[in-house]
């Protein structure tokens, strides 16, 4: 009887000698884990990273559209290529041209803006015993960057002169693609539709169509 007593006190007393324990274990828990932020593992994070601080346009695949390329300053150069005549008065012409640009772009961050003043010689009939010569025009053109290269539009005024019937004020419209080779120097495309009409002053109508390569040095 006795032993079964002490036996009953020790139970009771095993449990309000643990409280204090597990109190302060309660109290001083650690710490819950602290995880560091996610790596981004996407195979374009580095490009990303790269075109916002160039301010450049993203791709689906993160490859910049923009890039760090500059087009601002102005620039002379030369082209070739050919010109197909169509006239009232003397049906289809094609001729041999080229000539001279200068000019000067403003580079916006996405997109180009710039203008410029073009010559251009040719000898397309255009009938009556008339030749096209020479083709002036004042150019404004735009249009966004893509990597190194610019696609633009362009258009504004036209000046033809003629081997013996005069000159006469015209526009044209059309567009290309320049690519920069490096920062002096840059190679593109161009294809150009112009209209003059009574060119000469004896109701020929004229439109003339150059397809030319060109190349600028910048500066």
């Amino acid at each position: 009887m006795r032993s079964t007593a002490l036996a009953l006190a020790l139970a009771s007393a095993i449990p309000v000698a643990a409280t204090p324990a597990l109190a302060q274990n309660a109290g001083t828990a650690p710490p819950p884990p602290v995880f560091d932020t996610p790596t981004d593992l996407s195979f374009d994070a580095e490009g990303s990273a790269a075109a916002s601080d160039s301010g450049s346009i993203l791709s689906s695949r993160g490859r910049a559209i923009g890039g760090t390329v500059n087009w601002t300053g102005f620039y002379v150069g030369g082209q070739l290529g050919y010109g197909f005549a169509d006239a009232d008065n003397g049906g289809d012409d094609e001729s041999f041209m080229g000539g001279v640009t200068a000019g000067y772009d403003h580079d916006f961050g996405r997109y180009v803006l710039g203008g410029a003043l073009d010559y251009d010689f040719a000898d397309a009939d255009i009938g009556a015993g008339s030749d096209l010569e020479e083709v002036f025009r004042l150019k404004v053109r735009g249009g966004p960057k893509i990597g190194r290269g610019l696609l633009y539009s362009a258009g504004g005024y036209a000046n033809a002169d003629t081997s013996d019937t005069g000159d006469e004020d015209g526009w044209f419209i059309g567009g290309g693609y320049e690519y920069l080779v490096n920062d002096r120097v840059s190679v593109g495309g161009e294809v150009l539709y112009h209209e003059f009409d009574d060119l000469g002053g004896n109701g020929n109508d004229v439109e003339f169509t150059t397809v030319q390569v060109r190349a600028t040095f910048r500066f």
